[in-house]
């Protein structure tokens, strides 16, 4: 057991003499007491590895096995505590919202404040107007937001509630306590789509309830928007937000989530930083918007295109030409030049790839995620020569994704040794893995399984990490972000020449160290 005086984590205490003994007699009630044939099971684990399997795999259409992606009101919350003083809330289950707060926590390593108003059984017969009435009233007396956030879970959904008349509802039973508090809200269905639809249905909502129709445009000529998208990497944030300030302070982004999730110690505020509800309230009178993520924003897009007749662009600052596009497309719409910082920045993002480039050269990578992160790291990959042989997709969209994708391909000279795997999950990958074997893996913790099984190294860069520490803090986007890639990217390439290098005599042809 513990020793209070020598405290050990899980893995070296489950490996104490007693807890060894405990695992041992369970064996005895384990699979059928002794109807399992482990010669059986390590032949048919074996079969998985072939190309006969993996046929069979790639066709599977019923089953889900090792996701790659989350539910629709995980990003519904994202876009709630972009926000600033915004409560996520949502009507659904405990259970679900404990979900949606321990995945961010565990990802960035703090709190995250969301709330739910608790449907049970007999909501999911009746319906959850009861509970809403309560859990609006009860939100705004215990944690005093300008703005809460409505979304929903399958439970409402399935039973049809209707936000709209439901809210109305709460605001006419809290007898004027919520009238001052705003309550945008989204049906977010997580039977349907991932966290990015959420974030869409979310976004979109928010902007379109507190921005009404109106009579008479008003046009701000300097003011620009940016909707930085489903965005794990708060460094991301910050390097969008100082790269658009050199060019104005009249950038505004809408969603701005960097502060939430990275506090410093002391005293813990409930909300922190996020954009200003005025500042999303006259968003609709921006010049243009620029959306750092095309597929995380396709229905906002469409509001803010057909409802507002605002000019809209979308661009992918990850990688030099990603970046490259969003600082001339900066430039363009405030008419200024691009700064000698960000030329300098530049310089040394092309300087530190020339640096790199013969070691990520030839490089075979299978990479899953998100699909404008793929979009923006498999761009990064062709810019250093590399073979990203396996583009796993599992929440594609069913238009425009894969053309998107082809077209960046195209720029490859190996292109015909790249796949794209739009809807495939991470099992999936596996059999490819094991058929068509490659250097290294880019993608989120749930890769670690695979690296297990498959040996190819893993390159943690995605969402979520929860066996890493502080990589959310740094940006993957923009020059200094392309820098941070590249040094993940190519240490781990020397992490593991290393390992292959290490018999003396034997394979340690490469030495780095020489004095």
């Amino acid at each position: 057991m513990q020793d209070v005086d020598n405290i050990v984590n899980g893995q070296k205490l489950f490996l104490k003499p007693e807890y060894q003994e405990v695992l041992e007699n369970k064996k005895q009630f384990e699979s059928s007491v002794g109807a399992t044939n482990f010669q059986k099971v390590e032949e048919i684990a074996e079969w998985t590895k072939s190309w006969e399997y993996r046929e069979k795999n790639l066709s599977r259409e019923a089953i889900t096995i090792n996701p790659a992606k989350a539910c629709q009101p995980l990003g519904a919350v994202m876009v709630g505590l972009g926000f600033e003083n915004t409560m996520p809330y949502v009507h659904g289950s405990h259970g679900c919202v404990a979900y949606f707060r321990t995945y961010f926590t565990r990802h960035f390593k703090e709190p995250t404040p969301c709330v739910s108003d608790s449907m049970s059984e007999s909501a999911a017969v009746f319906g959850g107007l009861a509970n809403m009435k309560d859990g609006l009233r009860n939100c705004n007396a215990l944690y005093k937001p300008d703005m809460i956030a409505v979304s929903t879970t399958c439970m409402a959904e399935v039973i049809g509630d209707d936000l709209n008349a439901f809210v109305t509802g709460a605001r006419e039973y809290a007898q004027g306590e919520l009238d001052n508090v705003e309550i945008p809200y989204a049906h977010t269905p997580s039977f349907v789509g991932s966290h990015i639809t959420g974030y869409d249905n979310m976004m979109k909502a928010t902007l379109e309830q507190l921005n009404p129709s109106r009579t008479e445009k008003v046009l701000d000529e300097e003011r620009i928007n940016i909707i930085p998208g489903f965005e794990p990497y708060l460094g991301s944030l910050r390097e969008i937000k100082n790269i658009s300030k050199m060019f104005s302070d009249k950038i505004i982004m809408i969603g701005d989530h960097e502060e939430q999730w990275d506090t410093g110690a002391g005293e813990y505020k409930l909300y922190a930083g996020g954009t200003k509800i005025e500042d999303a309230k006259t968003a609709i009178n921006a010049k243009a918007t620029i959306s750092l993520q095309k597929y995380s924003t396709v229905l906002t897009a469409k509001t803010i295109k057909n409802k507002w007749k605002q000019d809209y662009v979308t661009c992918n600052p990850i990688g030099l030409s990603g970046t490259d596009a969003f600082v001339m497309k900066l430039s363009e719409l405030t008419n200024k030049e691009v700064p000698n910082e960000l030329k300098n920045q530049r310089a040394k993002l092309v300087d530190a790839m020339q640096d790199s480039y013969s070691y990520m050269h030839g490089k075979k990578f299978a990479i899953w995620g998100d699909p404008d992160f793929l979009l923006g790291m498999v761009s990064f990959l062709i810019e250093m020569g590399s073979i990203p042989t396996h583009i796993v997709c599992h929440n594609a969209p069913r238009k425009g994704w894969e053309d998107d994708m082809k077209t960046i391909l195209d720029k490859s000279n190996r292109k015909e040794e790249c796949n794209i795997w739009p809807g495939k999950d991470l099992w999936a990958l596996r059999s490819l893995l094991f058929t068509e074997p490659v250097d290294f893996m880019i993608g989120n913790v749930y890769g670690k399984e695979l690296y297990r099984d498959t040996k190819i190294p893993l390159i943690r860069i995605g969402f979520p990490i929860f066996d890493r520490h502080h990589l959310h803090r740094y940006s993957i986007s923009g020059y200094e972000g392309g820098i941070n890639l590249l040094t993940w990217i190519t240490n781990s390439i020397l992490d593991h020449l290393d390992e292959e290098t290490k018999n003396i005599a034997q394979t340690d042809y490469f030495f780095d160290a020489v004095r």
